[in-house]
C-alpha cells in the first residue's frame, strides 16, 4: 500500500510560479511511474505530467514548456514546477503513482488558483 500527500498549492498571480511536491510513504519502494493530474471545476481529471522511475517524462500539450516534473527516487518524492501560470491552470492538482503491479494511487489533491 502506498500513501501520497501533496503540498505547495495556493493562490498565485497570472504569470507567477508555484512548485508542488508529493511525498510517498508506505510501500514506496514498489512505485514505478509517478505523475500529476488536475481537475478544474466542471471538467474531467486530466493528465498534466508523468515521469518514469528512470526519468522519462510526458507532458500535456497545454503545459509543455511551462511545467517541469521531477522526482527523487531515494526520497520517494515527485515535484511539479509550474511557471508562467494562467487562470486556465486553476484546478485541484493530484499526485499519482503506479506500482510495479500496476496498482494506482492518488493523493488528496491540492488547490492551485491563478488570479488574473
Amino acid at each position: 500500500q502506498v500513501q501520497l500527500v501533496e503540498s505547495g498549492g495556493g493562490l498565485v498571480q497570472a504569470g507567477g510560479s508555484l512548485r508542488l511536491s508529493c511525498a510517498a510513504s508506505g510501500s514506496s519502494f514498489t512505485i514505478n511511474r509517478m505523475g500529476w493530474y488536475r481537475q478544474a471545476p466542471g471538467k474531467q481529471r486530466e493528465l498534466v505530467a508523468t515521469i518514469a522511475r528512470g526519468g522519462n517524462t510526458n507532458y500535456a500539450d497545454s503545459v509543455k514548456g511551462r511545467f517541469i516534473i521531477s522526482r527523487d527516487n531515494a526520497k520517494s518524492t515527485v515535484s511539479l514546477q509550474m511557471n508562467s501560470l494562467t487562470p486556465e491552470d486553476t484546478a485541484v492538482y493530484y499526485c499519482n503513482a503506479q506500482d510495479w503491479y500496476l496498482n494506482t494511487y492518488w493523493g488528496q489533491g491540492t488547490q492551485v488558483t491563478v488570479a488574473s
